[in-house]
């Protein structure tokens, strides 16, 4: 079994505004030492595979058809062995 960890970003010839509201609120809130953050989405997801390759084919599928936008996202993985 693989334990994975996702990150989807917004890719950086993207404008995040959410991000951009996020930090006009920590500046409003005294927080002037943020000088820049973003908004992103975080999976954790257990695969059942018999190897870190075919875990891997999984993982990057699963984004591929669901959990990213291909026109505005990118996305990273973590991607371990843990016992069964």
């Amino acid at each position: 079994m693989f334990e994975v960890q996702i990150y989807v970003h917004h890719k950086d010839s993207i404008l995040d505004p959410q991000g951009e509201a996020v930090l006009n609120a920590l500046h409003r809130l005294s927080y002037s030492q943020v000088s820049s953050i973003t908004q992103g989405k975080y999976f954790e997801a257990n695969i059942e595979a018999d190897s870190k390759e075919a875990a891997k084919e999984v993982v990057e599928s699963i984004c591929k058809d669901l959990l990213v936008n291909h026109n505005m996202e990118a996305f990273e993985y973590k991607l371990k062995e843990v016992a069964k």
